[in-house]
């Protein structure tokens, strides 16, 4: 009988956490709008669920700061502000140097034939032009590396990171792919010899770049006169940003 119930109890939690993901995607794409509201019912239906693993996926969301709850309106896809962007910058900039500290003390021989095969891969792809299957095993590296830390914890508090620039940035094509892929070829050398001052070193100069553009930017309510003039420039706007980010 527990055998049962136990396996009904892990069939749940599977199915919250599958929801939890469709809809963090569906976030992260732009399929719901900062600001939209997420009604279960209709989500539910979307995922081809009941309403309980809808309900447990959005408090999962709200923990992650993806989801927000408001009074008489329920659920929301939260609207992050440019501070808020700028302050996760800073996160990155903290966790990024110590995982991969952490990623030289602690990697195992299968982390680092992943790692090793990715930039062979990724350098392969960079100097053949193909830049559309550069972001996904950049994703697979940075993902690599962070399990290498050896722990979990970090490593979810990395990827929850990840997500949400992912989210809040419009990502930029990096300008010299052939030298990405040199100072990831660089940072698994470090990991390799347990290196663990240059693997950080290495980390955060990667942390320290730019991620892209802030995607949610809203009218600021001024006076009639600023009210005429143009909105600032997407370069300008996008520097403003980097600005705040990188003074932290």
């Amino acid at each position: 009988m527990n055998g049962g119930t136990d396996a009904v109890a892990e069939s749940r939690r599977v199915s919250a956490q599958a929801v939890c993901t469709a809809i963090r995607d569906d976030i992260v794409s732009g399929a719901f709008p900062p600001g939209s509201r997420l009604i279960e019912e209709l989500l539910a239906r979307r995922y081809g669920v009941s309403r309980v693993p809808v309900r447990e996926a959005l408090r999962t969301l709200a923990s992650e700061g993806f989801v927000t709850t408001r009074r008489h309106a329920g659920a929301c896809v939260a609207e992050p502000t440019e501070q808020e962007a700028a302050d996760l910058l800073e996160v990155r900039a903290l966790l990024e140097p110590l995982g991969a500290a952490r990623a030289a003390q602690r990697r195992t021989e299968a982390h680092l034939k992943v790692l090793r095969g990715l930039v062979r891969l990724g350098r392969e792809r960079a100097r053949a032009g193909q830049p559309g299957e550069l972001c996904p095993l950049g994703d697979w590296f940075d993902e690599t590396l962070a399990q290498a830390s050896g722990s979990p914890s970090l490593a979810a508090l990395l990827t929850q990171v990840r997500r949400k620039i992912a989210w809040m940035y419009a990502p930029e094509p990096p300008a010299r792919p052939v030298e990405t892929w040199e100072t990831h070829a660089a940072l698994v050398d470090a990991v390799v010899r347990r290196d663990v001052e240059r693997a950080r070193g290495i980390a955060a100069g990667r942390a320290g770049r730019a991620p892209g553009e802030f995607r949610f930017w809203r009218p600021v309510a001024a006076s009639s006169a600023s009210r005429t003039s143009p909105a600032p420039s997407a370069a300008v706007r996008k520097r403003a940003v980097h600005t705040a980010g990188a003074g932290m």
